[in-house]
């Protein structure tokens, strides 16, 4: 596999939403339009495009929908010059839901996250009624809904993670209110026959953002990093909207919990040395090391959709020469050490 840095924000956006030979095929099995919901944001557009190139490469022809609350117009052009069709739609109102137009398959990515402390009110309706309201709308449809890890309790690194079959643990308000989002599916399922998929994932790598995006670059301006959370897992974003995309075949009723993640555990320790041996300088660190975490078993993943494409130690080298090279950073730290679900 040919892994040269990326050294620009138009190579990483062509990167993240250049689609797989996997991809291409199931683009080519799937029959009927497609939507993604929660079109902006940070993974929303590369998964547009990733969709629309995999299907046009397929020779299907299709309409692919980004929908979103609001766009940049910078963005709804970009979209719309590759074919997609940039709709807005507020999912909390639900006859904006209404007007939008039939989709054989929605890959859903609405969800509220920071800011919870602030309005934990909003983070419940986001996160449960616009989802409530998606499902009602397209029971007839299959549906990809994206979660995450957090709503697992924290376990030992040396467990492997938390599996699909482990009783759901979550703590604080922003966990809770993305089980409550997999619960409203999971109804909808049950009572409409609708084919599901919950997307439990953590944590997403892009350059400008990621778990490794935030030990490197404390490490290269000489920054502590903190330990209180000491283990993670990551798995590069590309590789992300390539399994959403093709979890698309995977959906049932009752709804199917996968949980979507690299297949190593990271020590964030060991990460930080890591990066200081390759910027130079010796990584600092602050707080009580511990070594249990938000950690998932992905290995029901990997078995279905086979391993990432980017393996970890190209992806670090990767982050790591966006850093030196002054790559921008999007300004949206993953709070990874973060242990009390306070957002």
């Amino acid at each position: 596999m040919n892994t040269p840095a990326i050294r620009t924000v138009e190579e990483l956006e062509e990167r993240l939403a250049r689609p797989s030979v996997a991809d291409i095929a199931a683009a080519g099995r799937l029959e009927g339009d497609i939507g993604i919901i929660g079109a902006t944001g940070k993974m929303g557009p590369s998964l547009a495009r990733r969709v629309r190139r995999a299907s046009d490469q397929a020779g299907r022809r299709r309409r692919v929908v980004a929908v979103a609350r609001r766009f940049d117009p910078a963005v709804a052009r970009d979209l719309a010059g590759m074919g997609i069709e940039p709709m807005e739609c507020d999912c909390l109102d639900r006859r904006s839901v209404d007007r939008l137009p039939p989709l054989a398959h929605i890959l859903y990515l609405i969800g509220r996250k920071f800011g919870t402390e602030g309005r934990s009110d909003l983070t419940w309706a986001v996160n449960t009624l616009a989802a409530a309201h998606v499902a009602d709308r397209f029971r007839d449809s299959r549906l990809v809904v994206f979660s995450t890890g957090n709503l697992y309790g924290m376990v030992p690194a040396s467990s492997g993670g938390s599996r699909e079959q482990d009783e759901p643990a979550p703590v604080g308000e922003y966990a809770q209110s993305c089980l409550g989002r997999e619960r409203v599916v999971e109804y909808y399922s049950r009572e409409h026959g609708t084919r599901c998929l919950l997307f439990r994932l953590n944590y997403a790598v892009d350059l400008r953002y990621g778990v490794l995006v935030d030990v490197g670059r404390r490490v290269f301006a000489g920054e502590p990093v903190d330990l209180g959370v000491g283990y993670a897992n990551v798995i590069w974003q590309g590789d992300a909207n390539s399994y959403a995309f093709r979890s698309l075949e995977l959906a049932e009723s009752p709804t199917r919990i996968l949980n979507v993640t690299g297949p190593e555990t990271v020590c964030i320790r060991e990460l930080a040395e890591w990066f200081g041996r390759r910027f130079g300088r010796a990584p600092r660190f602050e707080g009580r090391e511990c070594d249990v975490a938000l950690l998932s078993d992905a290995s029901a993943c990997h078995a279905a959709l086979g391993l990432p494409e980017v393996r970890l130690e190209v992806l670090r080298e990767w982050v790591a020469a966006w850093i030196e090279s002054g790559g921008p950073s999007l300004g949206k730290p993953t709070h990874y050490e973060v242990a009390d679900g306070r957002y």
